[in-house]
């Protein structure tokens, strides 16, 4: 994972989500990428000839000047090669058309402007458009010991499938891989792959991964899956990002979305 797509916007995880870029980039010998981009779309009520916006621009520009020298400033005393870029537009739209030659996109938990323990809809739209897989970074993340335990949720399906293959040059520098499942009180008829065939694929890239079964409490599958990552002290996770909804905000449903709405650790997710 060379080459790294760091979003950047002003908000309260941008500290946390450079820094696990940074670690990330010290990690493979890698480049970072910093994208922000700022909408020119304001609109207010009644204001049909775009004063609102003519008067609001100047700002926008001065408060993203600040934050791209104050940016610049802190990377430049970093061992890291990077650049920076600055665009108009919406920042979905353009980590998008960005991410399809970087190797990982590393975001926060939250929308732009929204700080609530929910999903982001921005990750979704990502994770739904996009073949590059995203790193979601907790806002108090304080750094990443790419080098540590790892921990991959599995349920054998496709999106499991697809989350394992883009994490394998992670796990190669894991010092232990944990491949876990989790045996839920109302079993499902599946037909998806078992955790060994997991193990095997993984076997081939001369990684060795411990499977791991948990029990499912009185909490979520999500729940369990984070609680079982932090015992084990894992640096991270890598989940597949399942749902098929054509709404960002339903693409992350289910066990993705509960494990994105206030994340605990940083998780790696692909679909």
């Amino acid at each position: 994972m060379k080459s790294i797509l760091l979003h950047i916007n002003d908000d309260s995880g941008l500290e946390a989500r450079t820094q696990a870029a940074l670690d990330l980039a010290r990690a493979f010998g890698g480049h970072i990428t910093c994208l922000q981009s700022v909408t020119y779309e304001i609109f207010a009520p009644g204001d049909f000839y775009g004063s609102a916006m003519a008067a609001a621009m100047p700002v926008i520009r001065e408060n993203a000047e600040a934050l791209r020298k104050e940016v610049e400033a802190d990377l430049s005393n970093e061992d890291v090669p990077w650049e920076y870029i600055f665009q108009f537009g919406m920042a979905e739209s353009r980590l998008l058309e960005k991410s399809a030659i970087n190797d990982v996109v590393v975001l926060g938990p939250n929308d732009i402007g929204d700080e609530g323990p929910r999903p982001s809809r921005m990750v979704g739209d990502l994770l739904l458009h996009s073949r590059t897989p995203v790193l979601v970074v907790p806002k108090d993340q304080k750094r990443v010991d790419w080098s540590g335990p790892a921990f991959v949720a599995w349920n054998g399906s496709t999106e499991a499938c697809v989350a394992l293959r883009a994490a394998v040059p992670l796990l190669a520098k894991a010092s232990k891989v944990y491949l876990a499942s989790v045996a839920e009180k109302k079993p499902r008829e599946r037909h998806d792959l078992p955790p060994v065939e997991g193990a095997e694929y993984l076997s081939r890239h001369g990684i060795q991964a411990e499977l791991v079964e948990i029990p499912q409490g009185d909490e979520s599958v999500a729940e369990t899956l984070v609680d079982a990552a932090s015992i084990r002290h894992c640096s991270y996770m890598v989940m597949g990002a399942y749902g098929h909804s054509r709404l960002a905000e339903f693409l992350v449903g289910g066990v993705t979305r509960n494990a994105l709405t206030d994340p605990k650790l940083p998780i790696l997710l692909a679909h």
